[in-house]
């Protein structure tokens, strides 16, 4: 699984730009709700071709054998 980074930068205005990595579809907007929380209003989004792909989920079963 790629890294995740989010990177959030505060103008002196006090307005929070945050851009994502690492995220496909909007797993990256769930994950700045999760970080945020109710603390900002989202006024513009700017989506990559990141967030067109879709997220993908890799599960192992590893089953051991007893002797």
């Amino acid at each position: 699984m790629p890294e995740q980074q989010i990177t959030l930068t505060i103008d002196e205005e006090g307005a929070i730009t945050a851009k994502t990595a690492g995220f496909k579809g909007k797993s990256c907007l769930e994950a700045l709700e999760k970080l945020l929380g109710n603390t900002t209003d989202i006024i513009q989004v700017k989506t990559t071709d990141e967030y067109h792909q879709q997220q993908t989920i890799e599960c192992k079963n590893t089953i051991k054998q007893r002797n």
